[in-house]
């Protein structure tokens, strides 16, 4: 009987306020996002330069990213699935910028001499800077057997995806009043990425936009929908329409009920609960919007899982 590893990728983020400065200067030490001169001493400047601001984000969510957590109970729910089909598996979980970190990881996944390694990212869309990032921080570190290593690129349009996120919509929904129920306006926010990843043939947002229309036939139309991206940084240019744009347009235009849909993550962390949650409500308030609620995130969806589930069973085959 074969013996497997499954491992799960994450961005990670900080589990205390401790952490959040060596969190950052991790991610701007990440050579597949920032080419920076004299990197690691500029990462280090800018952590520092920005930690105060973004500590006061997560102490506004808890005192720290609740992403370590879902991630861990997303790691268990896949193993127990996994050991029910009878399969010698033991998942993992390699963070890129926050613990554990992948070399530890690469650490325990060699030492348990597996048959197969299956490369589960926990972005269903591939991005150089997300999947790209990780499975290259996995090759800086692991020197074991490469035939080994069985990669899931992406599945943004696996089917128990596309329900998980339809399951979580229609939870939503029922947040609304009955009477202007018809009337929401489903606002898919998705993490921006400069758009000069797109010009160098970067799918991300083509991916986003082919799970968007898989997720509304699903349900056969049943609201307006729109698409706006979100966590711009720096001054390159990125994907547009913003979020807190389209928050203000659709305004204008008189929708006044939205539902924030985060699209490109799996799980809740400072991007939905402070960014979305806090941070773009203001400018709801402020635009004049009725009703905003931002839906909850995968977290631990028995449906979610069941795709990962599904995923990992067609690269044990």
């Amino acid at each position: 009987m074969s013996k497997y590893a499954v491992v799960l990728f994450n961005l990670g983020g900080p589990d205390s306020l401790e952490a959040v400065q060596p969190f950052l200067e991790n991610l701007f030490n990440d050579p597949d996002i920032f080419k920076l001169p004299f990197q690691k001493s500029l990462a280090r400047f800018i952590s520092k330069k920005r930690a105060p601001k973004v500590e006061d984000e997560y102490k506004l969510i808890g005192g720290k990213s609740p992403i370590g957590e879902w991630t861990e109970k997303q790691r268990k729910m896949l193993e127990t699935k996994l050991r029910n089909e009878e399969k010698d598996v033991d998942v993992f979980i390699a963070m890129r910028y926050w613990k554990p970190l992948t070399e530890e990881t690469v650490k325990k996944v060699v030492a348990g001499n597996y048959d197969k390694i299956i490369m589960l990212p926990l972005y269903p869309h591939f991005s150089k800077s997300t999947t790209g990032s990780s499975f290259n921080e996995w090759k800086r570190f692991y020197k074991g057997d490469i035939s080994k290593l069985s990669f899931v690129d992406h599945y943004f349009e696996q089917p128990f995806y596309i329900k998980a996120l339809n399951e979580r919509i229609d939870e939503s929904l029922l947040r609304f009043p009955e009477e202007i129920s018809e009337d929401v306006q489903l606002v898919f926010s998705a993490h921006g990425t400069p758009v000069s990843y797109v010009k160098k043939g970067d799918p991300y947002s083509k991916q986003i936009e082919k799970t968007i229309t898989a997720v509304m036939e699903e349900r056969q139309h049943s609201h307006q929908h729109h698409l706006c991206f979100q966590s711009k940084v720096g001054p390159a240019k990125w994907l547009e329409p913003s979020t807190s744009d389209m928050i203000k347009e659709l305004s204008a235009k008189g929708k006044k009920h939205l539902l924030i849909i985060p699209i490109s993550f799996v799980s809740d962390h400072v991007e939905t609960l402070f960014e979305l949650d806090i941070e773009y409500r203001h400018v709801a308030d402020e635009a004049g919007i009725k009703n905003y609620i931002v839906m909850t995130g995968l977290n631990d969806s028995e449906t979610f899982i069941e795709a990962l589930k599904q995923l990992t069973l067609e690269k044990m085959d």
